[in-house]
């Protein structure tokens, strides 16, 4: 990137956080150009400059960018060795006979809540009916998506596939033709909330939480503060997942015991 550009692109990113109420300094560059490069494709803007021209004069591209810069990339049962160590996590947490609440955050388009359920429902060995879950995203538009729980096979996306770890998904999911639709049972396991991981105040009294996939896109200077949101949401002993390409920042290595270190699940010391 030349000077110029870089110039172009800093004032494109103080744009959108004064006028759009996106906190891009929040997201690593790398990762905010990726998406807003993406969206100045579609639109056929060739530089920062017309595409902030573009934002100014077209509310509808604002929310098509904000929509993009939200992370919202997922699946069900995604890296499926790590699911099964989870699976142990969550036999546990029902064994000892009372609710055990999971927060997913960020939650997506639900299908990771809805695989907790799933995986929940499936196993003989996890009391389900103990489990409640909470996923949050900081895009209400995500959310409901997530409530709606409809999803479609696509080039890129092939759902069964992505719920083969179940021994029978027809119990858990409606499929005509290539779409898959997620039965009642399962959505009533599961409450969609609006939140802000990173500005948001921390949670309370969960057993486990998830939030995998979303620090490899977050500034390192931000991410100390999320850990510190996260094991303020956690019970003594809590449990932690995170995703599988990620670490926990050095500050935090002392609040938290690896249980199933290569598949990266904590637990809150």
């Amino acid at each position: 990137m030349s000077r110029q550009e870089d110039r172009a692109f800093t004032t494109l990113l103080e744009y959108v956080e004064d006028n759009m109420d996106f906190e891009t300094g929040f997201y690593n560059d790398a990762y905010l150009d990726r998406r807003i490069t993406a969206r100045m494709r579609r639109t056929d803007v060739d530089d920062y400059r017309s595409y902030q021209r573009l934002l100014e004069r077209d509310d509808e591209e604002q929310e098509a960018l904000l929509d993009s810069l939200s992370i919202n990339v997922t699946g069900f049962f995604r890296n499926p060795e790590a699911w099964e160590k989870l699976r142990l996590v969550l036999r546990d947490l029902t064994a000892n006979n009372r609710r055990v609440r999971v927060w997913s955050a960020p939650s997506a388009d639900g299908r990771e809540p809805y695989s907790i359920a799933m995986l929940a429902m499936d196993d003989d060995e996890i009391t389900d009916r103990r489990i409640e879950i909470t996923g949050t995203d900081i895009n209400a538009d995500i959310l409901e998506e997530a409530r709606a729980g409809v999803y479609e096979t696509s080039q890129t996306t092939d759902i069964a596939e992505e719920l083969a770890p179940l021994e029978d998904y027809s119990r858990y999911i409606e499929q005509d033709d290539d779409q898959f639709a997620v039965r009642d049972r399962v959505k009533e396991m599961v409450t969609f909330e609006q939140h802000d991981l990173i500005r948001g105040d921390p949670k309370r009294d969960f057993d486990l939480v998830l939030c995998r996939n979303l620090l490899i896109y977050i500034d390192a200077e931000f991410k100390t503060p999320i850990f510190q949101t996260i094991r303020g949401s956690l019970r003594e002993d809590g449990y932690l997942m995170i995703g599988m390409t990620e670490t926990l920042p050095a500050e935090c290595r002392d609040s938290f015991d690896p249980v199933h270190k290569q598949q990266r699940i904590y637990q809150r010391a």
